[in-house]
């Protein structure tokens, strides 16, 4: 079955002017009536880190929760990941994890191997708390920085944290370097090799109908049923560099799905149509 996940959050968090909070809560009201799988809403991170988001809190109290889509909030250290689980509606703890040292600490002010020890301690809050955890393999598909890289250097943190007890990742292109070779070799491996890992992928690329759709494909064809979009390709993460690189278009998903008869489970193409025109207005 095929896991839609739309991500507002990724939408928001890199805009310079501040998206008034009503605006925010109205959005993601028009998206919980979609149907999606899970939607990012929001993160609980420094407000100096990611000023757009410091009123999260405040907008989960006033979402109309739809039993049928589940809530992820990102989250960057343990006290976030604590703050986060004090709210029931929540679903997901999505804590970003790079395979890059320097994006590491530029994300989340921690190296690589510093992140371990913090990721077992969001699980044992997830468990204590009943919340379940997503980790964003960031960088997934290439590194910006002059570091290592290489698809081993993925596979051996994935397996480090399916070890730790993880149960789902997403690999995560940060700054929209992937392509179907890359993608189906990277993905097809950690498919095999975790085959009780849930394993989703977090693209970004330009919003291009055929490149998404060569991304997109691949992927599926390697055995992907979760993926992360954004209505109208917006967000990027301002923490990787300077330009941003759009989000995966959700209607370049659901178009793909529609044409391989793929059910998506609960949604409702009405709503998300309208959920497409109010972007327009909230991302102006």
């Amino acid at each position: 079955m095929i896991k839609l996940v739309e991500c507002p959050r990724d939408a928001m968090q890199g805009l310079h002017d501040f998206i008034p909070t009503e605006t925010k809560i109205a959005y993601l009201n028009t998206l919980l009536k979609v149907g999606f799988d899970t939607l990012d809403f929001g993160s609980f991170v420094s407000p100096k880190a990611i000023p757009q988001l410091r009123d999260t809190a405040e907008v989960l109290e006033k979402l109309e929760l739809n039993p049928n889509t589940k809530l992820l909030a990102i989250i960057a250290n343990q006290k976030g990941a604590e703050q986060a689980s004090e709210f029931a509606q929540i679903d997901y703890l999505g804590y970003p994890f790079s395979v890059s040292d320097i994006f590491q600490q530029r994300n989340t002010n921690k190296t690589l191997q510093e992140s371990y020890p913090l990721v077992e301690e969001i699980l044992n809050i997830c468990q204590k708390t009943n919340k379940n955890l997503v980790v964003y393999l960031s960088m997934a598909f290439g590194n910006p920085y002059n570091e290592p890289y290489s698809p081993e250097i993925v596979e051996q943190c994935a397996e480090n944290l399916v070890k730790m007890g993880v149960k789902v990742l997403a690999l995560s292109d940060t700054i929209g370097v992937s392509n179907p070779q890359n993608i189906s070799a990277l993905y097809g491996h950690l498919f095999q090799k975790f085959p009780n890992t849930e394993i989703g992928v977090h693209l970004h690329s330009i919003s291009d109908r055929k490149t998404v759709f060569e991304k997109i494909n691949s992927a599926y064809q390697a055995g992907c049923r979760r993926f992360d979009g954004a209505i109208r390709g917006f967000g990027g993460c301002p923490m990787a560099k300077d330009d941003l690189v759009g989000n995966m278009d959700t209607t370049f998903l659901v178009d793909f799905f529609e044409e391989k008869q793929e059910i998506l489970k609960n949604f409702s193409k009405n709503e998300f149509q309208k959920s497409w025109e109010m972007a327009g207005n909230v991302f102006n």
